[in-house]
């Protein structure tokens, strides 16, 4: 599978430790679940990348199709696929994603 929306996707993972595929952008989420992911993120103090899928509906579809996941946002990790808002959530709570976090020895913001 490979367009320029899969391409820069690919990119995207491979460059940033941590990529949101979100609706919106970090400062101005569009929907309440990248907002929750953005608040999570944001409180864990790793530097992420934020990807607006909104401003291009070819890597709105791309992700669906690269992570084989539904819906947005999607949490990238180290080029692991996390999951969506309630996974992240559950794993915050749970203090799992932080544990994640310094396993991959992710930066800090």
């Amino acid at each position: 599978m490979t367009t320029p929306a899969i391409d820069q996707i690919k990119k995207d993972i491979s460059e940033n430790d941590v990529v949101l595929f979100m609706k919106g952008t970090p400062m101005a989420p569009m929907c309440g679940f990248s907002a929750a992911v953005v608040q999570i993120l944001s409180h864990s103090g790793v530097k992420f990348k934020g990807v607006n899928v909104l401003a291009d509906n070819e890597v709105r579809q791309g992700i669906k199709d690269f992570s084989n996941w539904p819906t947005i946002p999607q949490l990238y990790v180290k080029g692991e696929f996390i999951g969506g808002c309630d996974i992240v959530r559950e794993m915050a709570e749970a203090g799992e994603l932080q544990t994640l976090f310094k396993d991959k020895e992710v930066a800090s913001a």
